[in-house]
């Protein structure tokens, strides 16, 4: 069996503000073809609480309510080898980033970046920024929050919730 895994299309609307970029799919969300499928994973419940929307939506309201929040989501990883779901185990040096320029320029609004682990933010920064133009780089805030994933439990769900109100906070400044 394979171990090479491909990250879904974004979730974004050209009205879009706020970036949050993951590494690439984990095993169960690629089986679902759902961002943030694995039922521990905080992401969804992190989100409903900072946006103030019911986590038990379906998937396809979620994502809608994301978007109308302008919030938008990706991966950094367009295309890797991995074996299982962690990001320990992503071969570096199979590493293909998705497309951002492509990306901030139909999505104009675009400016703050916020990184879901330090994976997503090792490939964005290695692999993604010296392909962007250098006015776009230079509008870019970015931020790494702390993994929503429970592989990552040095954090417990407040924690992690407080460091995210960053997210919300970015989209109510205009």
């Amino acid at each position: 069996m394979s171990s090479r895994v491909r990250s879904f299309a974004p979730l974004v609307m050209a009205q879009s503000r706020v970036l949050v970029l993951g590494s690439i799919p984990g095993v169960e969300s690629l089986n679902a073809e759902q961002y943030y499928a694995h039922p521990r994973n905080a992401f969804w419940r992190i989100m409903a609480e900072l946006l103030q929307f019911s986590v038990a939506l379906d998937y396809e309201a979620r994502c809608e309510a994301l978007m109308d929040s302008g919030v938008g989501l990706w991966d950094s990883v367009r295309e890797c080898e991995r074996p299982g779901s962690l990001d320990s185990a992503v071969v570096d040096a199979t590493i293909e980033a998705n497309d951002f320029a492509s990306l901030f320029a139909r999505c104009g609004q675009l400016r703050r970046v916020f990184f879901n682990g330090a994976k997503s933010e090792q490939v964005f920064k290695r692999h993604v920024l010296s392909t962007l133009p250098a006015d776009c780089v230079a509008e870019l805030s970015m931020r790494r929050l702390p993994s929503t994933s429970p592989a990552h439990a040095s954090l417990n769900f407040a924690q992690k919730l407080s460091a995210w109100t960053a997210v919300r906070d970015a989209i109510d400044v205009r």
